[in-house]
Order: structure tokens, then sequence, then C-alpha cells
């Protein structure tokens, strides 16, 4: 499977390259134009320090829900490069013709469970806690953001365990970041452990990098796993917007060793990452 992936890898960069092979510009010291997921904030911005040690040239990010991103990149063509948190949103671009080259796999992540102290929530009894109309079940924005549309797909999974359980889930769900008019993430910490921490909701669904960051912010924020009749992955799609030289570069970055050693680093699956040994 993993040299499967790192084939299917290969073959994406030697199609990129073909489409980056087109009569392009000049290399300029503009910033490559970055659209990132937010949940690939803490492993970019060390991606970003790593390709310009390597001699690349300057990054300016922009992090959010990939939804809103894609839509924003659709009307503003705002960005050279985007890292989406699945892979519907860059495909999506591709097929109405702003992109360059194809939809790459670059990262994979899991969605976890990330409650405040002393709930003792585990995963053998996580969705009969999410179901208790006692608990306050934060997801984030199910469309704008791709970590809502996987907690809709836990509830869908749900629903096959317990009947009744994917309405009763959704409609308690408090959408709580992820939609255009969400609070923003603060600079130095993520919105999770904040929310949890000001004691706005008892459980939240989300990838499990953002739950082990925020436990880390958080002293006694619980991770909880999900089990294998709820688990849900996330793939990571990532595709070039623009013909720019340097656009390519980062993107080949990303995807070589030493940037898929950063996500993994940082709790992502590094799909072309080659083995040890």
């Amino acid at each position: 499977m993993r040299q499967a992936c790192r084939r299917t890898a290969l073959v994406a960069l030697v199609t990129l390259a073909f489409g980056i092979a087109a009569p392009t510009p000049k290399a300029t010291a503009e910033p490559i134009r970055l659209a990132a997921a937010g949940s690939l904030k803490a492993a970019m911005t060390d991606v970003i320090a790593a390709f310009r040690q390597a001699g690349g040239g300057e990054v300016l990010a922009e992090y959010g829900p990939s939804g809103l991103l894609k839509e924003k990149i659709a009307k503003e063509r705002s960005a050279d490069v985007f890292a989406s948190a699945n892979m519907t949103h860059p495909q999506a671009l591709a097929a109405a013709g702003a992109t360059v080259g194809p939809v790459v796999l670059f990262a994979r992540n899991r969605l976890c469970g990330l409650s405040r102290p002393g709930l003792n929530i585990t995963s053998d009894n996580l969705l009969d806690r999410m179901l208790d109309p006692r608990l306050r079940l934060a997801t984030s924005t199910p469309k704008a953001d791709p970590s809502g549309d996987y907690a809709w797909a836990l509830f869908a999974k749900a629903e096959a365990l317990r009947p009744g359980a994917r309405a009763a889930l959704e409609k308690k769900a408090l959408q709580l970041v992820g939609g255009p008019s969400s609070p923003k993430p603060p600079k130095d910490r993520t919105l999770y452990g904040l929310i949890l921490e000001r004691n706005e909701a008892d459980l939240f669904l989300t990838y499990c990098t953002n739950a082990l960051q925020a436990s880390r912010e958080v002293p006694g924020l619980e991770v909880v796993q999900l089990p294998e009749a709820l688990a849900v992955g996330a793939d990571y799609g990532l595709v070039v917007l623009s013909h720019r030289i340097e656009a390519a570069q980062f993107a080949f970055f990303l995807l070589s060793p030493s940037g898929q050693k950063v996500l993994a680093r940082h709790g992502f699956s590094a799909p072309t990452l080659p083995q040890e040994g």
C-alpha cells in the first residue's frame, strides 16, 4: 500500500512537471501565495521555514477553512498553491480549469474527539456520550470546512450502529468554528482548546492533529480516539494554481522527503515519505 502511494505520487509529480513546463513568465521576487487549511498552520509554518532554509523563496500563507478558501480562489485567483483538508475542493477547481497540473494527495489525517477534563469519555462509550442530551457536542461547519463534513460522515456511521443517531447528532451539534462568521483563531493557539477552556462545549470533534495541539495548550484536555466503527480519515489534496515556477518548486518541496518529514513530525500521515531501510 505504501509503495503504491509512492508510485502514485511519482506519477503525479511527473504530470505536474509537464503541466508546469508550459511557457512561464520569468521568476520574480514576489512571494509564493499559499492558501492552506487551518489544520495545517503549525506544520506548514515549519515547512515554509525549511523551504526557505533550502534556498526557496518567500511564502505568504493564508490559512482558513478549505471550502471558504476554495470559493475565494475561484473568485479572485488569490493563490499560487492550494493545500486543502480534502480532495474535493481542489478537484472542483481543477474541473473548472483553474489549476495547473493534477490534484495530489500529500497528507492524511484522522478525526478525533477532544474533551474537557473529568468527563470520562473513552473510545468505548463515545457514541453513548455524544448522544447524551446533557453533553454539548461541537464540530466545525460542514461544506465551509471539511472537518465539519468529516464529523457529519461520523454521524452517518453512527446511524448504522444506532438508528436515529444521525438525526440526533446533526441536530445537537454546535457548529462553532469554520464558518464564514465563525471567530478567527488566535495567532498562538487553537480555537478548539480555547472553546473548551472557556466551557463553551464539552466534546469537540476535530482532526487528531488539532486535538493533540490543543491538549498541549490546555492541561487536562483529553484526546479520544474514535472506535473502528466510527473512524473517519481525511485525505489532504495539493494543487498548483499558477504557472509561476516558484509555485511548482514549493509543491515539489512539500512532496519531497524534507517536506513530508515535517508533516509527519506534526502528526500527519505522510504518504510519499520513504520507508526507512
